[in-house]
C-alpha cells in the first residue's frame, strides 16, 4: 500500500485579513469552525497563526493558548495542531525561540533560514533540536530555495536535528510571484531526491499543481488561505476546505490513503 498522504491546511497565514477573503478564520472561534471543516474534508494537521487586536501576525503565547484551547474544545484531538514560530519581519530569533520553549506546542513550523541563519547559529540550533525532542514536539522544518536545501540536508548529515528523517516544507513560490521558475522546478527535483519525509506549498492556482506532484511523488502537501484563495478557473474558492477535499480526491486518483493523525503518529514515532 501506498505511504498516507497527509494533508495539512494552513488557513489564516500571518497576512491576509477578511477584506482578501470573508472566510479566513481569524479568532479562536473561527479556527475551530474552520477546523472541524477542515477534518470533515480529510486534513489532519493544522498550521495555526495567531493574530494581535490590529489583526497582525503574532507570537504571543497566550493568544495561541487561546485558539489551541478553542479548537480542542471542538474537535479533540481528531487534528494535529502546528504552531508557526515564523518572524513575518517582526520577531528575533531569540523570541521565535522563546515562544516556542514557553508555549510547548504539539508541532511546530520552523524556518531554517530564521532560526539558523548561518554557522554561528548552529550550536544554538542543536540545542533547541534536542529539547524539542525530549519536550515530544514534532517539528517541521521550512525550506524556501537550494541554499537553504543545501544547509539543511549538511546540518541534516551533521546531526544538527536530532533526528536523520526530519519533516520538511519546500515552499514551491512566493507571495510576491517573483520566484523564478527555475527556482521552483529545482525544488522540485530536491523533492524527489529528498531522503527525509517532505511536504510542499504553493501559491495561487498554483497550488494545485503542488497538489499533484506532492501525491504523485511520494510527498505530502500543505493548502490553505494562508497561500491561496483562487480556484484554478479564478474563482474564489469557498472556504479551506474546499480545497483540503480536491487534495483527498488527488489522493484517491494517485492510490494514496489519506492520512489520519494516528497515520501521523505512526510515520514520525
Amino acid at each position: 500500500m501506498s505511504e498516507p498522504f497527509i494533508i495539512m491546511s494552513a488557513p489564516n497565514g500571518a497576512r491576509r485579513q477578511k477584506s482578501d477573503h470573508a472566510n479566513i478564520p481569524l479568532s479562536p472561534g473561527e479556527l475551530a469552525r474552520c477546523a472541524e471543516e477542515i477534518i470533515e474534508a480529510g486534513a489532519s494537521i493544522i498550521h495555526l497563526h495567531v493574530r494581535d487586536d490590529e489583526g497582525a501576525h503574532s507570537l504571543n503565547v497566550g493568544r495561541y493558548r487561546a485558539a489551541i484551547a478553542a479548537i480542542r474544545d471542538a474537535v479533540g484531538d481528531k487534528i494535529i495542531i502546528q504552531a508557526t514560530s515564523e518572524a513575518v519581519g517582526r520577531y528575533s530569533r531569540q523570541e521565535q525561540v522563546a515562544m516556542v520553549r514557553e508555549l510547548k506546542p504539539e508541532a511546530v513550523s520552523l524556518a531554517l533560514r530564521e532560526l539558523c541563519p548561518g554557522e554561528d547559529e548552529v550550536s544554538d540550533m542543536a540545542d533547541f533540536a534536542k529539547w524539542m525532542t525530549r519536550e515530544n514536539i514534532f517539528p517541521q522544518y521550512i525550506l524556501y530555495d537550494e541554499a537553504d536545501y543545501q544547509r539543511f540536508d549538511d546540518y541534516r548529515a551533521r546531526g544538527i536535528f536530532d533526528n536523520n528523517h526530519p519533516f520538511t516544507l519546500f515552499v514551491l513560490g512566493s507571495y510576491r510571484n517573483d520566484t523564478p521558475e527555475k527556482d521552483v522546478d529545482q525544488l522540485k527535483i530536491r523533492t524527489r531526491q529528498a531522503p527525509f519525509p517532505w511536504a510542499v506549498c504553493g501559491f495561487g492556482v498554483n497550488e494545485a499543481d503542488a497538489v499533484i506532484h506532492a501525491a504523485q511523488n511520494g510527498g505530502h502537501i500543505r493548502v490553505g488561505f494562508e497561500n491561496n484563495i483562487w480556484r484554478k478557473e479564478g474563482e474564489p474558492l469557498l472556504n479551506n476546505a474546499e480545497m483540503i477535499k480536491f487534495c483527498a480526491d488527488t489522493a484517491a486518483a494517485e492510490s494514496r490513503p489519506v492520512a489520519t493523525v494516528d497515520d501521523i503518529k505512526n510515520l514520525f514515532s
